[in-house]
């Protein structure tokens, strides 16, 4: 990666910033009603969301590239909002936030672990399982507040992906040839095992969303074909997600 080839994510972050700031807030006065699974996968899902990100960013710096650096930093913020626009969510219908879920201690334990690059592949993999989520929750809510909110969610974790496997494909080049695949094979075998157990313990709410456990599994799978080519073979501008 040449140096400052970050400098066109930050462009792109701060371009949807200011989008984001002229089309302002969905409108949290309506009401949103949603069956109690549903509620029950935004709340884990926004748990999930919430984190200050200095680790990575820390991480994000040791490398380096300032550009980068400074993406990151815009990636995290991003995070953050979808946290705030879930708790307006759960708050339009009159449900709490939670402190904390197992499934989000084990992700945070799993990234502080290790480098930049093994972080990076444990965040991918929540981030391809999010992509599939927030679909679902965005054409299946049957609520507008609801589908709002997915769809602005969704529209920033398109960009979230591409934007980490160009990281990702970088950081893989500093790893013999022959180690690339294999690691890229066990990051997709991670992600088979936990997406079972997001289907698993979302499977009533994503029932109500229209998308069955076996579906749900399929979908993010045959997303993740798309995420090892763009890591190992990068075309980040010809990225489709399917979406």
């Amino acid at each position: 990666m040449h140096a400052g080839g970050f400098a066109k994510w930050t462009q792109r972050f701060e371009d949807e910033r200011e989008r984001r700031h002229a089309l302002g807030d969905p409108d949290w006065g309506q009401r949103a009603t949603l069956h109690p699974a549903v509620w029950a996968g935004i709340q884990r899902f926004q748990v999930g969301e919430d984190g200050d990100g200095a680790n990575l960013v820390a991480k994000a710096d040791q490398a380096g590239d300032a550009d980068y650096g400074r993406a990151v930093r815009l990636f995290v913020a991003e995070e953050q909002n979808h946290a705030r626009l879930l708790a307006r969510l759960l708050a339009a219908g009159g449900m709490p936030t939670l402190s904390g879920h197992w499934s989000d201690t084990v992700f945070v334990r799993l990234r502080r672990l290790m480098g930049l690059r093994l972080e990076l592949l444990v965040l991918m993999i929540a981030e391809v399982v999010a992509l599939r989520y927030y679909r679902a929750l965005r054409d299946g809510a049957d609520d507008s507040l609801a589908s709002d909110v997915a769809g602005r969610i969704l529209s920033d974790e398109q960009r979230h992906v591409p934007f980490h496997c160009e990281r990702l494909h970088a950081s893989l080049a500093e790893l013999p040839r022959a180690m690339r695949r294999p690691v890229m094979a066990l990051w997709r075998l991670l992600l088979l095992v936990v997406c079972l157990v997001v289907a698993a313990d979302h499977g009533s709410a994503l029932r109500r969303l229209g998308i069955g456990r076996l579906r749900f599994v399929a979908d993010v799978m045959a997303s993740a074909d798309a995420v090892v080519s763009a890591v190992l073979a990068p075309r980040p501008d010809a990225w489709t997600s399917g979406q």
